[in-house]
């Protein structure tokens, strides 16, 4: 069996028109950190390229990773991040105040981790129930009280938990709306699942922070579309639900908060944020298959000043290294061509310690380990973090060691 397939049309509108809008290099699924037992199989690498459908304007991979490679064995937990567990404190306190949500009322989650934000939905007396993929996730957050179905979301689910427990109130679905080839099943599952005047929230990196910030690098397998308002909110309408407000927000380097309910039965006014975006990415030609291309330039363009830096130090025969082992790190390490120029990677995530990076099989070490072996640039993979780190360590570049940040334009400091 492959490990992955090929889509043929367009995963929001089934349209065949879709192009190659942003070439990508293949790499290994990104969150593939593997023990020193593993290092001597080699890893496969998949395909990344973008791809734009030239009807409805929406952004996506073609190539599909089998999800139960991707998520049955997920190890990333939300409540390991301080700054996503009040990020979800202040979401759920908005959330019961902006739509008056009766204490009592069911909240469901779509991809609920180990059940961080229903935690803070319980506080407000909420019944909730998750549903997570990730076997061991979920059984670990049943066992912490949040009752959590160990599967992927679909229409049957809905159904047979409406059955059973009664229809939603809310149903939320945070950084995971990005994450299903089957958008139209998630969507089917949630309109069944809501009450009438019912609302799905769900977040999701914004397309049009990816092209202005140069968050390329978010693109990787587990994410297969990239979204923008308007293939959503012709997405939504095909499916009997409306896209009646959008908020951006600052996660993820750039993400948006979308609100949608079913159609005809909710009653909530379509927002000037919607109305907003629309315009803003009718103006910025977020549709158009040219936009990328320039984007595709100005990423190679960067590509090329890290190749230079790098080739310049390697002739004095400096040690390079790399800092962060995120998931965002594999893609860039794979496209920029660095897989081959580090010598270790700093992480702050104690989990990471010990492990090897995704495919070229880097050693990834306590950010300590700076100070031990003194390399004399560190290209700074988490480059959206760069301010965080680099406060973190004054002294290596006191004592005279570099910060590379090769986004969003090189920066040697």
């Amino acid at each position: 069996m492959s490990l992955v397939t090929r889509r043929k049309s367009c995963r929001l509108c089934d349209s065949g028109r879709v192009e190659l809008a942003l070439p990508i290099a293949p790499s290994p699924i990104a969150e593939a950190y593997v023990t020193s037992s593993g290092l001597g199989q080699a890893q496969p690498t998949f395909p990344l390229d973008l791809h734009l459908c030239l009807d409805c304007g929406h952004a996506q991979n073609l190539d599909v990773v089998d999800p139960e490679v991707l998520f049955r064995d997920y190890i990333f937990t939300t409540s390991s991040s301080g700054s996503l567990l009040k990020h979800f404190e202040d979401y759920a306190n908005e959330i019961v105040n902006k739509f008056n949500v009766a204490p009592g009322s069911l909240i469901v989650e779509v991809g609920s981790n180990d059940g961080s934000l229903l935690k803070y939905f319980q506080s407000h007396d909420m019944r909730v129930v998750g549903i997570d993929p990730a076997r061991e996730i979920a059984h670990a957050a049943t066992a912490e009280n949040v009752e959590t179905i160990p599967e992927f979301f679909n229409a049957a689910l809905a159904r047979n938990l409406r059955k059973e427990r009664g229809a939603a109130t809310v149903v939320c679905a945070n950084n995971v709306f990005a994450h299903s080839d089957d958008l139209s099943e998630i969507v089917e599952g949630v309109r069944e699942l809501l009450i009438d005047d019912g609302v799905f929230v769900f977040e999701v990196s914004y397309l049009l922070d990816i092209v202005d910030s140069y968050l390329f690098d978010t693109i990787y397998h587990e994410h297969v579309s990239y979204h923008s308002i308007m293939p959503l909110q012709l997405f939504f309408r095909r499916h009997g639900m409306e896209l009646f407000d959008v908020q951006r927000i600052g996660s993820k380097g750039g993400s948006i908060r979308g609100f949608a309910q079913r159609a005809p039965t909710g009653q909530r006014q379509v927002s000037s944020g919607v109305h907003a975006c629309l315009e803003m990415e009718e103006e910025r030609k977020l549709s158009h298959l040219q936009t990328f291309k320039d984007y595709g330039a100005r990423i190679n363009k960067r590509k090329l000043a890290v190749a230079d830096f790098v080739k310049g130090e390697r002739r004095k025969g400096k040690m390079i290294a790399g800092y962060g082992a995120s998931t965002t790190a594999t893609t860039l390490m794979w496209h920029f061509d660095l897989t081959r120029e580090l010598s270790f990677i700093c992480d702050d995530n104690s989990k990471k310690h010990g492990l090897y990076a995704p495919g070229c099989h880097i050693p990834v070490v306590p950010s300590e380990e700076l100070y031990i072996r003194s390399p004399d640039s560190v290209i700074v993979l988490a480059w959206q973090y760069y301010d965080v780190i680099a406060a973190r360590h004054l002294q290596f570049t006191e004592q005279g060691g570099k910060f590379v940040v090769p986004l969003p334009d090189l920066m040697v400091i």
